[in-house]
């Protein structure tokens, strides 16, 4: 047991400085090339090609993860990383959109391949009954949330520091040093099945999953319908909040959202966690947007209702997603978890893309009350997608 807490701590540790990376990243291509005088269009261009490869590589990297060991999908998704952030180092000639949304597409990768050799990981190195999974699963999702939100702090506070390049630097050699760690310390062949699978059993053929996975696509499709261009251009344009004020608010929630996802197994103090659960959530988290749509056409004041809107939506969706997390861990064999939660987060990559193209087009069109009552009828899809997932027994 103490082999298989170290293993996870190293996993959890080579994670989190990953995460603050990708957070950091973001921020800093955000910033700089505004700076630069892109255009807003243009620097949400930057990131098409980073949320899209996201489906491709959970789809692929399951697979690959089960053919070669998921330690080494980790360990190559850290380098990929290193190469993007390495890549934008480059003189302000250099940095044309299709070059900067090539390194972008290689961190979107890097990003999906990490987070999936990361959770199933867990479910390799859990012992099976304990308890262990759900709070194992719990504490890394939420962490990761945390530290993605510290790390809009991390990228926006090196660029000021010592500059767009140094911050690169900086970034690509602490995780390199990180790698090295990692590589020593891990165990080769994590997840790695005994047989080769072949690509065709990506496609999971478990009913409970691919309702499972269905019903995440919508969950996280809810949560960006409004928050990734709808949220923020409200906060800027309805209540002329400055960026500082915009990014620290929208990253606080992050990190908020990821301490509550850490802490659900407690939260919840339950011993049955299944379809009940998720299904339950789901139809309260669609309350939370619709609810607010409502508000603001009945003129209530702006600040006050999506703010307050925003921090109950955020409790609620921090405990569906971590129930979410745990369940794909508790319905997967151990030797076929790496496909199985390749699957499940490609679904979740085409929720995300999904609900940031109709943010920026229900805002367009629409305000914040659009984005809003997308976000609210994709919660409620979560929901009835949920009716049919069994409960998983574990004492925890």
């Amino acid at each position: 047991m103490e082999t298989r807490l170290r293993n996870y701590l190293v996993v959890t540790g080579g994670y989190w400085a990953f995460t603050i990376t990708d957070g950091a990243i973001r921020m800093l291509v955000v910033l700089y090339f505004h700076m630069l005088g892109y255009s807003p269009f243009e620097v949400a261009m930057l990131f098409l090609f980073y949320e899209f490869f996201g489906i491709v590589t959970n789809l692929v990297g399951g697979w690959l993860g089960a053919r070669i060991g998921l330690n080494l999908t980790m360990h190559i998704g850290m380098g990929m990383q290193i190469l993007a952030l390495l890549m934008l180092t480059v003189p302000d000639t250099w940095l044309a959109v299709p070059y900067v949304m090539l390194a972008q597409a290689l961190s979107g990768i890097a990003k999906d391949l990490n987070k999936m050799s990361a959770k199933a990981s867990v479910k390799t190195l859990a012992t099976t009954g304990d308890g262990k999974l759900f709070h194992w699963v719990a504490l890394l999702t939420g962490s990761k949330n945390a530290l993605k939100g510290a790390g809009f702090f991390v990228g926006a506070a090196l660029l000021q520091w010592i500059d767009f390049r140094g911050a690169l630097v900086v970034l690509a050699g602490l995780l390199f040093v990180v790698l090295i760690i990692t590589v020593i310390m891990l165990p080769s062949g994590v997840g790695k099945m005994k047989r080769k699978p072949k690509f065709s059993q990506v496609f999971s053929r478990i009913p409970a999953i691919n309702r499972l996975s269905a019903a995440r696509f919508f969950l996280f499709g809810s949560r960006d319908a409004w928050f990734v261009v709808g949220l923020p251009v409200f906060l800027y344009e309805v209540l002329h909040w400055d960026f500082t004020a915009v990014g620290a608010f929208m990253a606080s929630w992050v990190i908020g959202y990821g301490f509550i996802q850490a802490g659900t197994p407690r939260l919840l103090h339950r011993h049955e966690t299944g379809g009940g659960t998720a299904r339950t959530l789901a139809f309260a988290l669609a309350l939370f947007p619709a609810g607010i749509a409502l508000a603001l056409m009945l003129g209530w004041p702006p600040a006050t209702v999506v703010i307050a809107g925003l921090v109950f939506y955020g409790i609620i969706f921090a405990l569906n997603s971590a129930v979410h997390s745990y369940l794909i861990l508790a319905y997967s064999d151990h030797d076929k978890v790496a496909m199985n939660v390749g699957f499940y987060y490609m679904a979740n990559a085409g929720g995300r893309l999904a609900g940031t193209m109709i943010s920026g087009l229900a805002y367009q069109t629409g305000g914040l009350e659009a984005c809003l009552w997308w976000s609210a009828g994709f919660a409620l899809a979560a929901g009835l997608l949920s009716f049919a997932l069994p409960a998983v027994k574990e004492a925890y």
